[in-house]
């Protein structure tokens, strides 16, 4: 029985042979138009993490053209929803016939799109979620790391816990606390995964931090309550966690009103966005966060040139906003994308285009993207390519506006500081 990958194997096998004996060019060469599928939260709690998307998939299209490819973006919003993602990559690849799946944004995102596309033989990029959650999360049986393999299709690039919780504790040992964490972990895969042994507990514990951790709570909870009696009577001084931004909102402004004042919050995920902090209004201020992507940041795009902050100043004066974190890296899922394309001698074949995108070296707006590196452990080093993390800290302007000042770079020092830090009380 014909199944969609065998039919494009064997049309693949016969365009080589074509090609062999002079009858054809590759697809490529031939100038045939490259599909690519692109996958984001575009709606739902998540969407703050797709501000950028319609902006650089445009910019995309434009500098596509500039270089002579022809390309087609078909774009998918997932709505926030583990399912939906798994629903519209089915379809990016049954029905649209995609050569290459881009997909942003958290792992509710991310994993279902890469694992559907694994099955059916797509190559995928994926970026924006913490490299354990993606790499681990889609495996058959997480809690069994014997069982784990590599992938061959998908390919995600972005840091590790390991290098949050680092960044985290190098900002809360710069100040003096009683080190005691109090943590507010989802149930979802950040969250899971963040409270795991290959997440945070065991890296406190070996530092002499004291962890209180309620459990997992569900996403979109509207009483908090609990978790901030436990953190009081813990005397919690440091508070961390990785909600999505309506639950912090919700969970910060109860703490505040319940009497809780930790001398510092350290919060990845909800604390990504300007919009998400100026929300809290008076409360935003001094909150801390990592910080994936700046201004700041000395990096340039392989695709137009720009340095870091000329690609966010074109953003904000296009989309009439502040620069978001996701902009740098959608932008090089489509820098990583031209480059495997342009090495590849015929971009419509999976398996050359998956082996390209393997392949990658390549200096994008986000830093060095190079799957194959001894900075990820073996066992994920062929689908793992790391990029650089600091620390960041919100400062609300007069204006009711907020700045996120870069005050911590133990592991990227080649990303400057823009101050110090500062606790809340």
């Amino acid at each position: 029985m014909f199944t969609r990958r065998t039919l494009l194997k064997s049309g693949a096998a016969l365009a080589a042979a074509s090609t062999m004996t002079g009858l054809a060019k590759p697809a490529f060469a031939a100038g045939t138009k490259i599909k690519i599928g692109y996958v984001s939260p575009q709606s739902g709690p998540l969407s703050a993490f797709s501000a950028a998307d319609d902006f650089m998939v445009k910019k995309f299209l434009d500098s596509a053209a500039a270089l002579g490819l022809d390309a087609e973006v078909i774009v998918k919003d997932s709505q926030s929803n583990p399912n939906r993602a798994a629903e519209v990559a089915k379809e990016l690849i049954s029905r649209d016939e995609v050569n290459l799946i881009l997909v942003a944004s958290t792992p509710e995102t991310t994993n279902p799109v890469c694992s559907v596309a694994e099955q059916e033989e797509i190559p995928v990029i994926s970026t924006v979620a913490p490299w354990q959650p993606w790499f681990i999360g889609q495996q058959g049986n997480p809690g069994d790391p014997a069982s784990w393999q590599a992938f061959d299709y998908v390919y995600h690039f972005f840091w590790g816990l390991e290098d949050n919780v680092s960044v985290f504790m190098n900002m809360w040992n710069s100040v003096e606390t009683n080190k005691s964490v109090g943590a507010l972990w989802p149930n979802d895969g950040d969250g899971n995964a963040w409270a795991s042994d290959v997440g945070m507990p065991p890296v406190l514990a070996k530092a002499g931090y004291a962890l209180t951790d309620p459990g997992r709570y569900q996403n979109l909870t509207d009483d908090f309550s609990a978790q901030i009696n436990a953190f009081k009577a813990a005397n919690c001084e440091i508070m961390t966690g990785i909600p999505i931004p309506p639950d912090f909102t919700t969970f910060w402004t109860q703490a505040k009103q319940q009497g809780y004042n930790p001398k510092l919050v350290s919060v990845a995920k909800a604390l990504l966005f300007p919009e998400s902090v100026a929300a809290l209004g008076e409360l935003g201020h001094n909150l801390t966060c990592e910080v994936w992507w700046s201004p700041n940041h000395p990096f340039k795009s392989s695709l137009t040139g720009q340095s870091a902050g000329e690609l966010s100043a074109e953003f904000e004066q296009a989309a009439g906003r502040q620069w978001t974190m996701p902009a740098g890296f959608v932008h090089a899922l489509f820098e990583v994308a031209v480059d495997a394309i342009k090495r590849c001698e015929d971009p419509t074949d999976t398996e050359a285009l998956a082996a390209a995108i393997g392949a990658t070296n390549l200096d994008t707006v986000v830093g060095k993207v190079a799957w194959g590196q001894d900075n990820v452990p073996e066992f994920a080093r062929k689908n793992i390519a790391k990029t650089p993390l600091v620390g960041g800290q919100w400062r609300r302007k007069d204006d009711g506006s907020f700045d996120l000042v870069i005050v911590e770079n133990g592991n990227a020092p080649e990303i400057p500081l823009g101050g110090t830090l500062e606790t809340l009380s």
